[in-house]
């Protein structure tokens, strides 16, 4: 049975966060999940958040999903992962309060998971690096309508994820991200951007990688 979605509202570094949580109940750990971009319709309801949502709460770890700046209830305005990094950092904080010193997953999908490697760059840097991340259609290179992302390095058990007709992010882009990181890339024959239809694969491809 899935635990009932709670709606949250904690203070950050521009005002108020809208966090939706999932929490499986005595969680054996974190996983923040951060939405895609929010000036092009993204938002924590998103279908592919939802998806790396539930997968992680089977796992049995409480998911948090934030609003970012000007969605939802959270306050401020768009400032292009810079603040919004800042923003996840500061839900990270309150949810080991809340949940205890638990291993921390970070999950994005779209200009989400160019966030979430900023955020795994800095947990790094302060000591306590991310135990695993989940990238879904990351925002790299130049992504038209929106700008060129220069998506940070991350670990190489890092689960990166792509369909092969994202229109929106090319997946020339991803592979010339992850080239040099010498990072595999799991391509889904047939998805779009937004894996329509192909969501369940989303969820089947994270719970086999978590297990190895």
């Amino acid at each position: 049975m899935r635990p009932q979605a709670e709606q949250l509202l904690i203070d950050g570094p521009v005002g108020k966060i809208d966090i939706t949580v999932e929490n499986p109940g005595a969680p054996r750990g974190i996983a923040l999940i951060a939405h895609p971009h929010p000036l092009f319709g993204g938002g924590n309801t998103n279908k592919v958040v939802q998806t790396l949502a539930r997968t992680f709460v089977h796992f049995d770890y409480v998911a948090l999903r934030p609003n970012f700046r000007g969605i939802g209830l959270s306050e401020g305005k768009h400032d292009e992962g810079n603040g919004e990094s800042q923003d996840l950092l500061a839900v990270l904080e309150e949810a080991m309060c809340r949940y205890g010193n638990l291993p921390v997953a970070l999950a994005g999908f779209s200009f989400g998971a160019y966030v979430v490697t900023r955020v795994a760059e800095a947990l790094l840097a302060a000591g306590h690096p991310a135990q695993r991340l989940v990238l879904v259609g990351t925002a790299s290179g130049f992504v038209e309508g929106a700008r060129t992302y220069h998506t940070k390095a991350v670990p190489r058990d890092t689960i990166v994820i792509h369909g092969s007709e994202d229109t929106t992010v090319p997946l020339v882009n991803v592979i010339a991200w992850a080239k040099p990181l010498d990072l595999p890339v799991i391509v889904v024959p047939g998805a779009d951007h937004f894996f329509h239809r192909r969501l369940h694969l989303i969820r089947e491809i994270v719970s086999h990688a978590w297990r190895h």
